[in-house]
Formats: structure tokens, sequence, C-alpha cells
């Protein structure tokens, strides 16, 4: 995002069955997760879309508009180890359901928030909710499936993050300006309440599939072997670099485009929602496509269609920040197609790298890694750096971790552990 194969060993004629049941009930799996996953970034992305009101109402520094994500994922990365070790031990359908149910329920609490304290322990109650999901459902989804076709399943799945994002957007500028910020987030409350229920009703658990050596294997070794692992670690470390870029350029995008190109808050929520879910589907599927039929070749793919991808996001994004304002939009969606590229791949790395029995336990470091190095401190490093200085050169150290990523995704395509299909899983 472990040079051990995390390939699913099935020995049995019964396994083999289980196996078709689990697939068969995938699709249902993977449809009501891909909802969840499109909410929780709607979620996630209406507080950049209203941010300037809050910071307007509040009358805070742009270092402090920052902070609001910084508590949110230090809630998102505490819970994370906790849900990591659940994910690995009882079911997840229920938790899953849990989490939902009670990130929806913050969000209708949000019309009750009136200090900038306050809204930070909101923030923050929100990321304990929402950590639980993204451990627990990519999990899932892996269990449903043989590794070489987790790619394409993780593309979609992950294709929810620029939908999601862009009516995160959407929702926040456009109601936030007629009705007051508030009011976007308890239009999101609805949507997630609704999904958790039907996941409840009609989502199935998968099983669990892993060799008696893998499971008779000390837990505490299991763990320091994750940090062993040279490809797991340069999936997650890469992830990390590039999530700073994209967290930082998701939260400041709309400011910016409010700041130097002097559009009205809706307007700067709907070019930043538009561009979002265009060139990031776009992305999103154009990766995972590329990396499907190039993993088929080797599986250095889902390592260098990220690596490559975040190479070439330098140029655009240099336009972008510090070029002519006609260029701003054109080389945005530039930016974030390019980005996008490697969401599906570096996921399927992350899950193929490491065994089934330690799935979310990996997962969990992953979430931890990507938010700790990643979109945890870019607003607020951005932030402080525009307080200093101006957005543009706060945005410009985006362009750092993003040649970063690359060498690392690069570096880390010689660790990639070859892909299993379903036929040679099943006849391990």
């Amino acid at each position: 995002m472990l040079i051990p194969s995390m390939s699913v060993q099935v020995s049995t004629p019964s396994k083999v069955s289980s196996r078709g049941r689990a697939v068969a009930g995938a699709t249902t799996a993977l449809v009501l997760l891909t909802a969840l996953n499109f909410v929780n970034y709607i979620d996630r992305y209406i507080l950049p879309g209203v941010q300037e009101q809050v910071k307007g109402e509040f009358r805070i520094s742009d270092e402090q508009i920052g902070s609001l994500t910084l508590w949110f994922m230090l809630a998102y990365m505490a819970t994370s180890p906790i849900t990591g070790w659940l994910g690995d031990r009882f079911p997840r359908k229920p938790m899953i359901v849990a989490a939902a149910l009670f990130w929806g329920g913050i969000n209708l609490l949000t019309a009750t928030v009136h200090s900038y304290d306050s809204l930070n322990l909101r923030h923050a109650a929100l990321g304990i909710g929402e950590a639980s999901f993204g451990i627990f459902a990519p999990a899932m989804l892996a269990d449903f499936y043989p590794d070489d076709q987790r790619n394409r399943v993780l593309t979609i799945f992950n294709v929810a993050i620029p939908v999601g994002a862009a009516l995160g957007y959407l929702v926040g500028g456009t109601v936030g300006e007629r009705f007051g910020w508030r009011m976007s987030f308890i239009v999101s409350a609805v949507p997630a309440i609704l999904i958790a229920l039907l996941i409840a009703f009609f989502m199935k658990e998968p099983q669990r599939f892993a060799s008696k050596e893998a499971k008779a294997r000390p837990e505490r070794a299991a763990i320091v072997s994750l940090l062993k692992n040279p490809a797991y670690l340069c999936s997650i470390l890469g992830y990390a670099a590039v999530t700073f870029t994209l967290g930082g350029i998701s939260w400041w995008m709309p400011s910016f485009l409010q700041r130097v190109d002097g559009r009205s808050q809706s307007s700067a929520a709907f070019l930043m929602g538009a561009i979002t879910v265009v060139t990031g589907l776009a992305g999103t599927i154009v990766g995972g496509v590329v990396a499907q039929r190039w993993s088929r070749h080797t599986a250095k793919a889902l390592y260098l269609v990220p690596g490559i991808a975040a190479a070439l996001a330098v140029p655009p994004a240099l336009v972008c920040f510090f070029g002519p304002k006609a260029l701003t939009l054109s080389s945005l969606a530039i930016a974030i197609f390019l980005i996008f590229l490697g969401t599906g791949p570096v996921n399927a790395a992350t899950v193929n790298a490491v065994r089934p029995e330690i799935r979310a336990t990996a997962l969990a470091g992953q979430l931890f890694a990507i938010h700790a190095l990643g979109d945890a401190i870019s607003p607020r490093i951005i932030g402080a750096v525009s307080d200093r200085s101006n957005l543009s050169t706060g945005l410009g150290s985006t362009l750092i971790t993003l040649i970063l990523a690359a060498i690392i995704f690069i570096f880390g395509a010689r660790f990639a552990p070859p892909l299993q299909s379903a036929s040679n899983t099943a006849a391990a």
C-alpha cells in the first residue's frame, strides 16, 4: 500500500463449495459496501465546502480550520488498532452497521454545535465511526474474492471516493449557502442510516480462509511480520504520501478557488465537485483497468501504476498552484485524474501482501499510516504555511509528497508477491 503470500488456501471440497456460496453473495456485499463508502466520503468532504463559513462564524485562522481534520484523524487513528483487532476475531457486519448508525447520529447532532471546541469534538466522534468501516469493508471484500480479482473489486469500491467527495462539496457549498453550514451535515445523516439497515438485513458475513500453519503462528510474530514485509510497507508508505497530497488539495482547493479566483462558495463547491467526480471517477476506473490488464503479466503493476501516476501528476499540480488563472481548472483536473489512477491498485497491493487471518490488522496499519503521515497533518501544515505566506505556497508542499510517493511505489514494485488466480486458489 509481505513477501509471504496471502493467497486463500482451500484444501477440502467443502471449502471450495463454501467459497462458491460466498462469491454468490459477493455482488450484494460489493453494492452495499460501495454505497456506504459513497456516503462516507460525502460526510468527509462537506466541511471543505463550508469551511469559509465556519471560519467566518468562529473567527479562526487557516491553521485552526486545518486542525479540524486533525482531530477527526486523531480519533480515526486511535480507533484503528482496536477495530483491526476486532475485525480479525469477530463478525464484521454488525460492527459496520453499528458504525454507520453512529456516524449518522453524530451528523444529526451537528445542529447543536455552536463553538469551535464543540465542532472539534463532533468531528473527532465522526472519526471513530468511520474508522471502523474503513477497515472492515475492504477486509470483507477480500474474503469474498480471490486475489486476482481484488484489484477490480477494490477499484469499484473506491469509485465511491471521487463521487462521494464531489457530492460532499456540492451538498456543503449549496445547502450551506442557502440554509447554513450545519444543515449540510444533517442532510447527509439520512442515507448512512438507511444503508446501514440494508446491510443488516441483506448482506452476509463471508467465511474466512487461511492455512492451518498460518493460524498456528503466534499473534505477536504475525504482527511483527508486517513491519518486516517490504511489499506491505512500500504500499502503505507510498499511499500515505499520496494521501498527504490528495488530502491537502481536497481540503484547501475550495478556499483557493474562492480567494484566488474570486468565486462564490457555491460556485467553488460546484467546480471542485464537478472536477472531482469526472476526473476522479475516470482516473479510478482507468487506473483499475490498466492495472488489471498489466497485472496478468506482472504483479508489479499494482505498484507501478500508482508510482508512475504520482510522478506524472507533479507538473499539472505545479501549474495549478503557481500558474496563470486561466489554467487553474484544467491543470487541477489533470492532476486529480492522475492521482486517482492508483486508488484501486494500491489497495489491492495491500491486501495481496498479507495473509488472510491478519488482513484486518494489516488494513488497520494502513489506515493509521496513511492518515498519520497523510491527510491528518497536511491541511494543518498547508494552513500554517498559508498564514505565513499565501495559500499557493501552502499547497505547493504537496508536490514534495507526490515525488516521494512515486519513488516509494517504484522501489516497492520489486517486492510485489505473485498473484494467484481463482482456479489456482481452488486447486491449492
